[in-house]
């Protein structure tokens, strides 16, 4: 009799412990997918595949549903190119050198259409191609803003979306592969697990861990759907938007756009740690997070009704991007929305460093072209070769200073 009173009594303490409130783990999914035990999460390896088990307990903890080809899990296998101009071969037969997994969890909603929601979860590891640093000493590469942050709005957006906004069923995609070449989004469009017809319109969040004080918020794709404008104006209370219409750019947005589903990628600019060891869990802007996860509910919530959007083609920028011979060395302000190009970053021992650029530098002149934005900058860029010199003329603060650039 003792035991059955103290099996009651234990049976009532579990079912009135409170419930863990999934939509309050923004820091913690962060910590842990950006601590040094993951090694930088470099795709193929233990660290990538540690980061891939804990999303899917995050996904079960929510109440997702499995949808990739083994369980949560969307194996893919590639070999790395030698020919950076070519494109990456997947290797059906598993005979290839790397593998790779998108994480994938689905709400169904028994409805029509559905919603994905996107996010690279990969990074750099030790640093390797991708890496800025360049100190010859191995350093992990955590990667909290890029892209542990877009995965915990992710999973933030999964559970606030439990039950809620039901016209629609929602596909969670955590990406690997991104960092070496929007391998996973690719892979999905080719091999998609669901009909990819009755997909609506597909969300994107890469490197949304740093809202700086002017509360700057850059959307991409926002001419992908007539919708996108004023649906993003209605609900913004908060930020300054910088809106670019083109569907293209450089994350797992892309590989959708080009299969005709609109899409929307939200960033919150470079930073000084952009691809280096300085990007840590503790410089992230929580709060900002938070804002921008019910800035991204809010939107989800007034298209509910819409059923499934109109895709609209956009000028493609990139396709008609120049090529170039040579580069600077520095990182441009993406998020800059003045006349010329600022500078966010300047690379150790290249060209800008060399000539005397500094950080906040606005570029307005290289060579004969004025500079007015990116893509004016990109074309003065493009005429010059190695061993080329140049003049190059910025604005540093109120004053105009001219350097010479050598190639």
């Amino acid at each position: 009799m003792r035991n059955i009173l103290f099996l009651i009594f234990l049976y009532f303490l579990i079912s009135c412990k409170p419930a863990i409130n999934q939509e309050n783990k923004i820091k913690e999914d962060v910590t842990f997918l950006a601590s040094d035990k993951l090694e930088g999460r470099q795709t193929g390896t233990k660290g990538e595949k540690a980061a891939a088990d804990y999303i899917v307990k995050r996904f079960k903890e929510i109440g997702l549903n499995p949808k990739g080809t083994k369980g949560f899990l969307q194996p893919f296998t590639f070999k790395p190119k030698t020919n950076p101009h070519e494109e990456v071969k997947f290797d059906v037969n598993g005979d290839g050198t790397i593998t790779g997994n998108n994480v994938i969890g689905f709400t169904d909603n028994k409805a029509e259409n559905t919603i994905i929601i996107g996010a690279h979860y990969d990074h750099l590891g030790y640093g390797g191609e991708g890496s800025l640093y360049r100190d010859s000493i191995k350093a992990i590469h955590n990667g909290a803003d890029d892209n542990a942050s877009g995965i915990a709005i992710l999973l933030n957006l999964a559970a606030k979306l439990k039950e809620k906004n039901t016209n629609n069923n929602y596909l969670f995609m955590a990406f690997s592969g991104e960092e070496m070449g929007l391998l996973g989004s690719n892979y999905f469009v080719k091999n998609p697990t669901i009909d990819t017809k009755k997909v609506s319109y597909m969300i994107n969040m890469d490197m949304v861990g740093r809202l700086k004080k002017d509360s700057a918020l850059a959307v991409y794709g926002t001419g992908t759907s007539p919708i996108f404008k004023q649906t993003l104006k209605s609900h913004n209370n908060n930020f300054k938007l910088i809106q670019q219409e083109s569907g293209v750019g450089p994350s797992d947005h892309t590989s959708f756009y080009l299969a005709d589903i609109p899409v929307l990628h939200f960033f919150t600019g470079q930073h000084e740690d952009y691809h280096k060891p300085g990007d840590d869990a503790e410089k992230l802007n929580y709060p900002g997070m938070e804002i921008i996860s019910n800035y991204i509910f809010n939107i989800i919530t007034d298209l509910d009704n819409n059923g499934k959007l109109v895709f609209r083609k956009t000028k493609n920028e990139g396709k008609n991007s120049p090529r170039f011979k040579v580069g600077m060395g520095v990182i441009p302000d993406y998020m800059f929305d003045g006349k010329g190009m600022r500078i966010d970053g300047i690379s150790e021992d290249k060209p800008a460093q060399k000539a005397g650029l500094e950080k906040g530098d606005i570029v307005i002149k290289l060579g004969d072209s004025t500079v007015v934005d990116m893509m004016s900058y990109m074309r003065a860029l493009s005429v010059f070769k190695k061993g080329d010199k140049s003049k190059v003329v910025v604005k540093r603060g109120e004053n105009e200073v001219e350097k010479i650039i050598n190639f």
